[in-house]
């Protein structure tokens, strides 16, 4: 696993930011026929020392000769993800290939991606990818993005680990941001690119260095909460065993909740367990878990995401008002944030939950409509829906930010 070429170039203090495009098509299956359409839609942009290319595509695209297609003419990293749908400028894209080509003069950028991961090996190969991309890049990184796939239930690895791991990597002072591939609720199409690789449990890792200070927020889109209130009294990073005095599984039986199957990652899309982490600082978080699979034999749960001992476990209910509120409000936050850097910004990235997909019954219009008439016309827009978010949030007594995974967010970077 070598990293692409970084390329040469001289770091200039206070030399103008990234720029960046939107590329997308809805061709899918002629893969040549897509390439040839993205690069006459990129024609006319200028590409500086360094590029990169995020890419996110329908589950049904062969990557690998996509990206065949696509370096016989662009000889820089093309890395990325599938994703259920993706959010454009004029509202969502559905089928299709998005690409997001940022370039900038400087900026560096130093690409790899792990092998396929389980509990055994996840720490180590993370470092490892983290530690050879380090030493490519003249700066310390100002930025990391990353995507990654689902670990299987069994494998008692959250995506709570995966950023932990990245931080202990070296990047724990590194904003992170990015999220988990997705399907279209298959639960199995899900895929992680980088330069005609593919895995399903790997890691990618874009570490980015240079003239770049990017801006985050992060929404939670749950408000409504159900009469369901249980404390963690047994738990292992993302394996929940007991709630009070009774199993797990004694507990939703006990609230009427779906119990009857192993994996139920489907069934509690829309009502997501929400809890508050505290932090080691006495700071604390509140975030929102969905619920992935079902031990019959022990009563246990397992999440995506981390549950610690202790914890006070409630329901909350994902609902289309509550989702329209909470995607206005982050762009509200980050265009307030636009306005005040002088033309610094010219890129939004997003990463929404795909639970809230389904809240909005398929209508991405209601969060289509929070941008679509607001969004400057010098302001390249990508979003994608995930299975999970990567994203800086601050805490809740001293505002400190926070490298977290995140459930049923709408998060945005500003770049």
């Amino acid at each position: 696993m070598s990293p692409a070429s970084i390329g040469g170039g001289v770091y200039r203090k206070g030399a103008r930011f990234m720029d960046s495009i939107v590329l997308y098509t809805e061709e899918i299956d002629d893969l040549e026929e897509a390439a040839a359409e993205i690069f006459a839609k990129a024609e006319d942009f200028p590409l500086k020392d360094h590029s990169l290319a995020l890419l996110f595509t329908d589950e049904d695209v062969d990557f690998p000769a996509l990206y065949h297609a696509l370096s016989t003419r662009w000889h820089f990293p093309i890395v990325g993800c599938t994703s259920m749908g993706m959010l454009g400028r004029q509202g969502y894209l559905g089928i299709g290939i998005s690409v997001l080509l940022f370039t900038a003069d400087d900026c560096y950028f130093a690409v790899d991606m792990t092998g396929e991961l389980d509990s055994s090996n996840y720490q180590e190969e993370i470092a490892w990818t983290y530690r050879t991309l380090r030493s490519q890049l003249p700066f310390p990184p100002k930025l990391i993005l990353s995507y990654g796939g689902m670990f299987e239930a069994d494998q008692s690895v959250s995506g709570d680990d995966v950023v932990e791991a990245i931080n202990a990597a070296g990047g724990k002072n590194v904003p992170l941001f990015g999220g988990l591939a997705a399907d279209g609720f298959n639960f199995t199409g899900f895929r992680v690119f980088c330069n005609g690789r593919t895995v399903k449990t790997g890691q990618l890792l874009v570490l980015v260095a240079g003239a770049v200070e990017p801006k985050f927020v992060t929404i939670n889109s749950v408000e409504t909460r159900a009469n369901f209130s249980y404390e963690v009294t047994e738990a292992r990073h993302n394996q929940v065993f007991h709630l009070g005095s009774g199993t797990f599984l004694e507990a939703l039986e006990h609230e009427d909740m779906a119990v009857n199957k192993s994996n139920v990652l489907g069934d509690y899309l829309l009502s997501p367990f929400v809890l508050t982490l505290k932090r080691e600082n006495g700071d604390s978080v509140e975030v929102a878990r969905n619920l992935h699979a079902l031990d019959h034999e022990t009563g246990a749960g397992a999440f995506l995401g981390s549950v610690p001992e202790g914890s006070i476990l409630s329901v909350g209910i994902i609902g289309r008002t509550d989702v329209q509120k909470s995607v206005r409000q982050a762009f509200d936050k980050i265009f307030e944030e636009i306005a005040a850097s002088n033309g610094k910004y010219k890129t939004l990235l997003c990463t929404s939950c795909c639970a809230r997909f389904l809240a909005l019954a398929s209508n991405t219009k209601e969060e289509t409509d929070a941008y679509i008439d607001r969004l400057p016309d010098d302001i390249s827009l990508l979003g994608i829906y995930a299975y999970g978010e990567y994203c800086p949030v601050k805490g809740n007594r001293t505002g400190d930010s926070y490298n977290l995974f995140h459930n049923f967010t709408f998060t945005i970077m500003a770049i």
